[in-house]
């Protein structure tokens, strides 16, 4: 069993002196990087051709040159090491989480859940360093564009991975002068002579759901202000411009000091979206990242 384990480090070792040759094209300078003698380094190609029975280098006075074999041997050797380094890694990583996570959640989720809990996970994981962006636009975790994105509503086929952090439900609210000054909608018809604000991301006609005597219904609602997210949307109803349906963490505030009042509650439908951690699972998945979606779910 110790042989095993020693032929196994014997031959990483050929791996990354053999990578470290075709990378600086000789053997005095593979030397140098990896402080072996000129000759040490060409014995252990030497033996590395020798159990494999084939010329991996054309050695000339000038330079090295690859052969066939060789460049095969080559791209092996670099995907072993690099397959060796992520396993390290992650080994690593189980004892003290490292290294830059990159996170994408929506604005308003972001700014007013998400960023709250950082400092707790800061001191929690003092070697991961969060980088996060807050943005109502879709990044691509499949093509590297964030480690953990956190996204809202039904998800796409993807061979991503998602993990459930919660639900938001949806609130109609006004501020308590524009009710004054235009009155309380008492049934959903009555948001015909309101100024409805909506998000512009949604479809040309505005319509909110309702439910009436156990049945669900829509209405297009109309107004004179839109915006791409739920906070902007509640700051413009506080500030009585007009009525607003957002998801209910984005007004919590507002609703428990006074500055909105919920409306037509008896006519809510009782949507809600569920909010999940979308990322790339697998065994390459990194620590820092599975610590992070663990972080949020207890949390959230």
């Amino acid at each position: 069993m110790v042989a095993k384990v020693e032929l196994s480090a014997d031959r990483a070792r050929a791996l990354e002196i053999f990578s470290a040759v075709a990378c600086e094209g000789s053997f005095s300078a593979a030397g140098r990087q990896l402080c072996l003698s000129a000759s040490a380094v060409s014995r252990a190609v030497d033996r590395i051709e020798e159990r494999l029975g084939v010329r991996l280098l054309l050695r000339s006075t000038r330079k090295l040159t690859l052969t066939a074999e060789g460049g095969s041997y080559l791209a092996a050797a670099r995907r072993i090491l690099a397959d060796l380094d992520d396993a390290e890694q992650a080994i690593a990583d189980q004892g003290a989480p490292r290294g830059r996570l990159r996170v994408s959640a929506a604005l308003s989720h972001g700014r007013l859940c998400i960023v709250p809990l950082l400092g707790l996970f800061a001191e929690r994981y003092p070697h991961i360093l969060v980088d996060i962006g807050l943005t109502d636009a879709i990044v691509d975790v499949a093509a590297g564009q964030a480690d953990v994105a956190i996204r809202f509503g039904p998800l796409a086929d993807s061979p991503l991975m998602a993990r459930k952090l919660g639900e938001s439900g949806r609130v109609i609210v006004a501020s308590p002068e524009y009710l004054k000054r235009f009155g309380t909608p008492q049934t959903p018809e009555d948001l015909h002579d309101h100024n409805c604000l909506n998000f512009n991301f949604r479809r040309a006609e505005p319509v909110w759901p309702f439910c009436r005597q156990g049945e669900n219904y829509a209405m297009n609602v109309s107004g004179n202000i839109e915006a791409n997210n739920g906070e902007t949307l509640g700051q413009l109803a506080a500030a009585g411009v007009g009525i607003a349906r957002v998801g209910a963490f984005s007004v919590a505030a507002e609703i428990e000091q006074g500055r909105l009042v919920p409306l037509l509650e008896s006519y809510n439908p009782q949507d809600t979206e569920e909010i999940h951690a979308v990322f790339a699972g697998g065994a390459n998945m990194p620590a820092r990242a599975r610590v992070f979606v663990d972080f949020l779910a207890e949390m959230l």
